[in-house]
Formats: structure tokens, sequence, C-alpha cells
């Protein structure tokens, strides 16, 4: 892609984001969805194929729609509030409305299906940006609201969320599939602390956007997309594999990684709320998530299959792909738990 045309893509990508975020107007937030929505497009379809159209496709008749609904549902508080402030939603259905054209677009259960077959087919380097980024404005159009959302039906929402996330990623042999699902349960998390503590949610989303940003340098780096892929990355650098395997168990919030703090810090958050049989089922799925890593790190790591060679080691060419900051998230997406105090005295 042209370096200029790229370059103003991503600017208007950050550019729409930052609109949402910093707009009190239901019509400027309504066009910063419009204008990221619009960017992403080319960013999913950089490598031609038709695979990769189609997830595009599927992208954007997705957001599109929840697009359509959250207008719908800034008309009808237009109609009944005179008003088209962000904080002041006021009628029940626009509640309802709201709630689940954001949730469209962060890609909950039941609206999920359109984030693992989108996520598949687009680049490793798409995918980060639509896990990651894109995830940032309709959270913070939530974080405004919170107190006028739907209660019941964002909880409803979160639980499934976590069901299907982990259970979607059970029988999955493909790593982009794998990271959405990982996506879809780590939304259900966020979304069932919003209600409660809405900073906590922002400090979940830090955690998740590092991770994943970790564990997606690392495939990048190795050129994994598959299970088969990611056993090779063994042969040739065990350093590389045992890196991407500890980041995919942090994910999992495996104890005592960074991945554990957002759990631990929403479990102990929503006990304190009087709400017990909600975190206990949640921390029972999240094993679902933790089988499938664990599954990952003895197919790669425990097991040796079979090479092509005699030797262990596989010669390879030098890897000269240059990711900038990979030790650095590493380290962060690793070894912070000893932090959780702090993050507990700040949030």
């Amino acid at each position: 892609m042209n370096p200029i045309i790229m370059t103003m893509i991503i600017t208007t990508i950050i550019l729409g984001t930052l609109i949402v975020l910093t707009s009190s107007h239901w019509f400027m937030v309504w066009i910063g969805f419009e204008m990221n929505m619009i960017a992403i497009i080319p960013m999913l379809m950089k490598n031609h194929s038709p695979r990769s159209t189609e997830a595009s496709t599927k992208y954007f008749m997705t957001q599109a729609t929840a697009s359509m609904i959250l207008m719908l549902a800034i008309i009808i508080n237009l109609m009944y509030s005179g008003q088209w402030t962000i904080n002041n939603v006021t009628n029940p259905t626009a509640s309802i409305l709201m709630t689940l054209a954001l949730t469209m677009k962060l890609g909950l259960s039941p609206f999920h299906f359109w984030v693992p077959e989108v996520t598949q087919g687009i680049p490793l380097s798409s995918g980060l940006i639509l896990l990651t980024w894109q995830k940032i404005a309709p959270l913070s159009v939530l974080y405004q609201i919170f107190p006028s959302i739907n209660t019941e039906m964002l909880l409803s929402f979160s639980l499934l969320s976590v069901f299907v996330g982990g259970w979607g990623g059970l029988n999955q042999t493909q790593l982009r599939k794998i990271m959405a699902y990982s996506s879809i349960a780590h939304m259900g998390w966020m979304m069932s602390i919003t209600l409660y503590n809405p900073t906590l949610m922002l400090l979940n989303l830090i955690i998740y956007i590092i991770l994943t940003t970790s564990t997606f340098m690392l495939l990048m780096y190795t050129s994994s997309t598959t299970t088969l892929s990611l056993s090779h990355t063994w042969n040739k650098s065990p350093l590389i594999a045992t890196l991407i395997l500890t980041t995919m168990l942090s994910l999992g919030g495996l104890p005592p990684l960074t991945g554990f703090i957002p759990k631990w810090m929403i479990i102990q958050e929503l006990t304190k709320n009087n709400s017990l049989i909600m975190p206990t089922i949640m921390a029972m799925l999240s094993l679902l998530n933790l089988f499938f890593y664990m599954r990952l790190a003895y197919s790669t790591s425990l097991t040796m299959f079979p090479t092509a060679n005699n030797t262990k080691m596989k010669w390879q060419h030098e890897n000269t792909m240059q990711i900038p900051l990979m030790a650095p998230m590493i380290t962060i997406s690793t070894l912070t738990l000893p932090l959780t105090p702090l993050f507990i005295t700040l949030y």
C-alpha cells in the first residue's frame, strides 16, 4: 500500500476514535464511529484476496447495522428529552437500543459471530488493530452512559460472552480465531464490571490491549497463523515459542502472570457488591480459556513434532523483521502482578 495512503488511513482511524472520546454531542459521536469504520475497511483488505474481501464485507455490514441502531436510539432519546447530550439518556427504549448497538460493535455474544470470521480473514497486523484499537471508542461511550445502561441485558451478555469466548476456542487450530474468541471472553469480563466500577473496566482494557499487542507482535515476528506453524517455531527458536506461550497463558489469566490482575480485581469487586453466583460462574468458565491455551502449550513445546532433518534445531535464515518495543511489552505482559496493590489504590 502507498505510504501516503496508509498514513491518511491510520490518521483517519485515530481521528475517528478521538472524536468519539472527546465529544459530548451524540451526532459527533456517531460521525466518529462512521469515520473509524470507513477508514478501517482498506486496512482489513491490505492483502487482496476473496477471503479478505469477505471479511471486510462482514465487518462493514455488522458495523453499519450497529450504527443504524445507535442512530435510531439517539433519535428516540432526542424526541423524549429534546437534547443531544451524551450523558442524558432517559428513555428505556433508547437505553436498550444503545446497549444493543454498542455490544454489537464490541462483538459481545450473542452478536459475536462476526469477530472470529473477520479476524481469520485479515492479516495479523490488521487483526491487532481490530481487536485492540477498535474496542476503545464503543467502551468509552459505555463508560459515559453507564448509569443509563440496561443492567439485566448487559450482565446477561457479559456472562454469555465469557461462556462463548471459552467454548468457541476449544476446537480451533487457527491462532487468529483463538485470539478472536479470547477477545470475546475479555469483553465479557469488562462488561460485567462496568455497572459496578467503570474505572476497573478501563484498567482491564489497558491490560487486555497490552497482552493482545504482545501476542500479536510475537505471532507477526514468527509468521505463525496455525497451531502447526506455531509448533515448528519450537524447532527454530525455542525462546520465542516460550514467550508466545507465556503471553497466551497470561491472556488466559493464569497466576502469577499479569493477566490474572483484572480477573482477581473484578471477582473481588463483584463479591463486594454481594454478587456471588456471577463471579463464580465466570471464574469456572475462564478455565475453558486456560484449557485451549494449555493445549497450545502442550502441542508446541511439550511434544517434539517430526522434523525433516535429524537435528533438533531447524536451519533457517536470520529473521530480519524488526518489531519495536517487543521486549518491554512482553515484560509488562508477564511480570506486573506484584504491582496489583498499586492498581487497587489507584482505582
